[in-house]
């Protein structure tokens, strides 16, 4: 089985010359398909970096990456589009929710975007609300919703297009302890179902429900901690 996240000393540097900054010195790491992995570092660890390059959204100066197999160093702009279109599921700390659309309504976006037809794309969407327990809001727009119920439609949303991979940046960042605890269980029921989470928190609590902790220092693995998650 193919690993769904291979990075091979990876590199990342910003500028030239004497301005250079090297925000990655050389990261390796493999997470298999059903792995939750959470990635820990300070302010300018590189943990946002290597996000950014795990994501799709940014590309290494050198080394590589693979994700489900396909070398993104050797993608163009439309083909990186598609990748983070079709095997990534984004949720950020802000929930990025359309205001004036129902949750139901914001879970279908990526469907829509990508031509699926209307039918399909409620079919899809209200069994990704029902996943994350929220089908009786699906009527409910943003603003009649707790925080952490909208973070819970941001999830929905990510996985409505059944990604390879569930990528999460400081997820609970905005949340009350309660709220938080409730999305961690919903992470807990997703990885429970085989998918595969990589989440990036600056917050132990967070980092101990995963079954593995990677810790990025000055642009480096400086530790890695395999643990049962719940």
């Amino acid at each position: 089985m193919s690993a769904v996240i291979a990075a091979r000393d990876v590199r990342k540097t910003y500028g030239d010359g004497e301005t250079a900054v090297a925000a990655l010195r050389g990261v390796s790491l493999t997470v298999r398909p059903g792995e939750y992995v959470a990635i820990m570092g300070a302010s300018g660890s590189g943990k946002s970096t290597f996000m950014h390059i795990l994501g799709c959204l940014d590309v290494p100066t050198a080394g590589r990456y693979l994700i489900d197999g396909v070398d993104v160093g050797r993608l163009d702009e439309r083909r990186l589009a598609l990748i983070r279109n079709r095997k990534i599921g984004f949720v950020f700390q802000t929930f990025n929710l359309i205001p004036r659309m129902s949750a139901l309504a914001n879970v279908e976006l990526p469907l829509a975007y990508g031509g699926v037809p209307s039918s399909v794309r409620r079919r899809r969407a209200l069994a990704a609300l029902d996943l994350v327990g929220l089908s009786d809001r699906k009527d409910h727009e943003p603003n009649r919703l707790s925080g952490g119920q909208q973070q819970r439609v941001a999830i929905a949303r990510a996985l409505v297009t059944a990604p390879t991979l569930l990528l999460a940046d400081e997820p609970t960042g905005n949340l009350d302890s309660r709220a938080t605890a409730e999305l961690l269980d919903v992470f807990d029921r997703l990885h429970q179902a085989g998918r595969t989470i990589v989440l990036i928190t600056h917050e132990q609590d967070v980092a101990r429900r995963t079954g593995r902790v990677i810790r990025l220092v000055d642009g480096r693995i400086a530790e890695e901690d395999h643990h049962s998650s719940p």
